[in-house]
């Protein structure tokens, strides 16, 4: 992709072969009716909980260096990135399913698992911020019903965007929701207006979000992809940079006119050549761009180029990788720097169109997600928004079960321990400076990065990209400081058993455990590693599981400001389904009599069926499982 494009990208108007046996038990009976044997059929369900795993890739030829030195300076250290804030890694949420992520359809009702991964990050960076928008933002409308009473409706015989994106309705429940969230978890909302109609502005959202939001309201999208317009259709072909300019500017004239949006300083991006920025300056507050790295667009719809996680699965694991996603970018984070306005990756992640199975939710992807993270830091942007897209994409942070809430939990996935990882290496200080160190000679196996707080090294991030179960690939950094190194230091290690492992990876020990096991906290024994440094020869040995992450705590004023102990979590505190919410062990039902006294009576799955008892009723030792929904009452700081 050029650069062209890609400045174009996003705009920011900112407000502030298995086999299976399978048992038949017919009714009245407890002899099993047969076992029979048959091969698997293709996975059909939803994309998010595919059961693909793939073949890690060999050790590289030649291998890596396994010992080698770190050496940090103090004082003025060039190369140092501009301070970045904890919060520098967020998330971007597909608009049409925001819904699904954070609440049930109601600003009472919130996702507790949603809260508590907020919770976990808000620990760590004290803020965490949030994109919802992508392709639905554009053709989205409040208004102040739908039709069914939901807070948001999709009309999916109105798709317009190859990813069958569907346009939505929505009403202020879904603001409200947001700004509940973000009272409990200190969350900061990115949203966007609606571009499709420069000629009749729909700025409600806008209005309602500056009203609810405040102060966690950061900023408004104009636009999303609008380099894309013309080959989706939603412009004529001759469509370019200068004729975004002239709507943008028309929106400004909209915003300016009207009384309900006071705070009228935007932000966007937009390539140089236009002379947006400097035409804009006084109404811009960022620059924006959205990315992947590629795409697997022909395996979901029929478009571009075939692509195969397995075959892809090696250009994630390696250093390069970040470098050359951020190298279209660094004469326009120059050019950012000049006008002084931030820099924002407003929407990234493995590969759009949902990314691959078996990589994008993979151990690949945490530790990729990690060294890219990092690498924009470094370079100077200001934020990351990885993004999420509900059920049909590989790609997701946390998904939640929806239809299956009442006996699943949500799926975390590895970019949440990405987020985990990058959060604590920056800190919530906000003077966090990030440092490539380049160790290793460069290796791309290998790569390292210094975090430097008023020109002192605090934590050290290094990664292993190598799948190496055997040990050999396993390596040590020699960490030196100028000066001397601290009598020892703290290490908190990412580890999985496998660059393809799905789920169940440790964080320091913890975990948010298999599929639709997770409420959002991490479970598990904190485990933080103690290395003794040799304060003789200057020099503190760590070392890094081939595969794995180290976050290296200097000393233990950095690992208290970057985790300074549990967090705050919530509970459950409503049912949002009150009937037909039991569950049995499957093994428990078949070895069963069955009967309980009711042999010649036939029970009914519904409340209050004709002359059917309920299970209640039939089995009063059962309690209902409990949906993932805390109940919040009404908050002073909404406005209603």
């Amino acid at each position: 992709m050029a650069i062209m494009r890609l400045l174009v990208h996003s705009f920011l108007l900112a407000i502030g072969a298995v086999q299976a046996a399978v048992t038949a038990y017919g009714t009245h009976v407890q002899q099993p009716m047969g076992t029979v044997t048959a091969a698997s059929a293709a996975y059909t369900g939803a994309a998010t909980y595919n059961n693909v795993i793939l073949t890690p890739p060999p050790v590289p030829s030649p291998p890596p260096p396994t010992s080698f030195d770190v050496k940090l300076q103090t004082g003025i250290v060039p190369g140092l990135s501009i301070p970045q804030h904890g919060s520098f890694f967020g998330f971007s949420i597909e608009f049409s399913v925001s819904t699904q992520v954070s609440s049930h359809h109601s600003s009472s009702f919130l996702q507790v698992p949603f809260l508590n991964l907020m919770a976990n990050l808000r620990e760590r960076a004290g803020c965490v911020d949030i994109r919802v928008g992508g392709n639905t933002q554009d053709y989205a409308t409040l208004v102040s019903s739908t039709p069914d009473g939901a807070a948001l409706e999709k009309y999916y015989a109105q798709e317009s965007n190859p990813t069958d994106t569907p346009p939505v309705i929505f009403t202020s429940e879904i603001i409200k929701m947001m700004g509940e969230i973000s009272a409990l978890t200190n969350v900061r909302w990115y949203l966007g207006v609606p571009f499709n109609d420069t000629e009749n502005w729909r700025l409600q959202i806008a209005e309602v979000g500056e009203s609810l939001l405040g102060d966690h309201l950061l900023g408004l999208q104009a636009g999303n992809e609008p380099d894309l317009y013309s080959r989706h259709g939603h412009r004529p072909d001759s469509y370019g940079p200068n004729d975004y300019k002239n709507e943008f500017g028309l929106l400004i004239q909209a915003i300016n006119a009207d009384s309900s949006i006071p705070t009228r300083t935007f932000s966007l991006g937009l390539t140089v050549d236009t002379g947006f920025a400097t035409d804009f300056n006084q109404n811009l507050a960022a620059l924006a761009v959205e990315h992947y790295p590629t795409d697997n667009c022909y395996a979901q719809y029929g478009t571009g180029t075939p692509r195969t996680g397995q075959e892809m699965l090696p250009a994630y694991l390696t250093h390069k990788s970040g470098q050359q996603i951020v190298s279209d970018y660094l004469s326009s984070l120059s050019y950012a720097q000049t006008v002084g306005k931030p820099f924002v990756m407003f929407e990234t992640n493995t590969a759009s169109c949902g990314g691959f199975p078996g990589l994008s939710d993979s151990f690949t992807a945490a530790l990729w997600a990690i060294d890219y993270g990092l690498q924009m830091a470094y370079v100077n942007f200001t934020s990351a928004m990885f993004h999420v897209g509900g059920q049909s994409v590989y790609y997701n942070v946390g998904a939640p079960v929806t239809n299956q809430s009442t006996f699943h939990q949500w799926t975390v996935g590895p970019v949440y321990y990405s987020a985990l990882f990058v959060a604590e290496a920056l800190g919530p200080s906000n003077r966090s400076q990030v440092l490539d160190l380049q160790m290793n000679d460069g290796n791309e196996y290998t790569p390292g990065y210094a975090i430097y707080e008023n020109g002192q090294p605090m934590r050290v991030a290094l990664v292993n990209f190598v799948d190496d179960s055997s040990g050999a690939s396993d390596y040590t950094a020699s960490i030196s400081i100028s000066g001397a190194v601290p009598a020892q230091v703290k290490v908190k290690y990412l580890s999985a058993k496998s660059v393809t492992q799905k789920y169940n990876f440790t964080w320091a020990g913890q975990t948010f455990g298999d599929a639709f096991s997770s409420d959002g906290r991490p479970v598990g024994i904190v485990d933080v590693q103690t290395v003794d440094c040799d304060q003789l020869n200057n020099v503190c040995n760590v070392k890094v599981p081939a595969p794995g992450a180290a976050l290296v705590f200097l000393s233990d004023e950095a690992l208290v400001e970057s985790d300074a102990g549990p967090t705050m979590t919530f509970p459950t505190t409503a049912n949002t389904q009150l009937h037909n919410t039991a569950t049995i062990n499957p093994s428990a039902l078949a070895t069963s009599n069955g009967n309980k006294g009711l042999a010649d009576l036939l029970a009914s799955t519904s409340r209050g069926s004709s002359g059917a008892f309920g299970l209640a009723q039939a089995l009063p030792g059962l309690g209902a499982l409990v949906a993932g929904a805390l109940l919040v009452t009404r908050m002073s700081m909404i406005v209603t």
